[in-house]
């Protein structure tokens, strides 16, 4: 049982030499997705009451600066793995990490206007009304691709799905350079 755990990735197996004599021993631990699986009814429950906190402390100036920072810090998460140059070969890129990451998003290009549809939310457990979690995605894919994006669908109102546009991107146009 034990190896099974080990190969769906919820147990890791670390080899604990012993001093002196005798064989080493394994020592099992369970994995942070395994832990993140335990604890998801009370991820629901502390990330937003965080956020009220936030917004209650500090207002919406204080929630538009803790976004800033921590946006900054996922982009550099997918900025590590992206080596496109144009804003459109960016996006490719990271909507395939997102992809890869459990995001159902879809890119769509029309005469230069390429339009992202993310049909899942990756931060719905910040899901609430102050659309922290919106800001956020905007955030990260403005800085990501290295060109403006405009949010004109939002789950929040309805929409099926979140959709942002970066217009006036060509193919072969550069994207502007992130330094953080």
């Amino acid at each position: 049982q034990l190896n099974e755990l080990v190969a769906a990735g919820l147990v890791e197996r670390k080899l604990q030499r012993l001093q002196g004599r005798g064989r080493p021993r394994h020592v099992y631990s369970a994995t942070t997705s395994a832990l993140l699986l335990l604890f998801a009814k009370n991820q629901r429950l502390v990330l937003p009451a965080i956020w009220r906190a936030i917004r209650e402390i500090g207002g919406a100036e204080l929630t538009e600066e803790v976004v800033r920072r921590v946006s900054a810090v996922l982009a550099q998460h997918y900025l590590q793995r992206i080596h496109g140059t144009t804003p459109a070969e960016r996006l490719s890129e990271m909507t395939a990490i997102l992809q890869e990451e459990g995001v159902l998003v879809e890119i769509e290009e029309d005469m230069g206007q390429l339009t992202v549809h993310q049909r899942s939310c990756p931060y719905i457990i910040m899901f609430e009304e102050n659309r922290a979690a919106c800001l956020l995605d905007h955030e990260i894919i403005s800085t990501v691709i290295g060109a403006p994006v405009k949010q004109v669908a939002c789950r929040h109102d309805g929409a099926p799905c979140c959709v942002f546009e970066i217009s006036g991107v060509s193919s072969d146009a550069p994207a502007t350079t992130v330094t953080m």
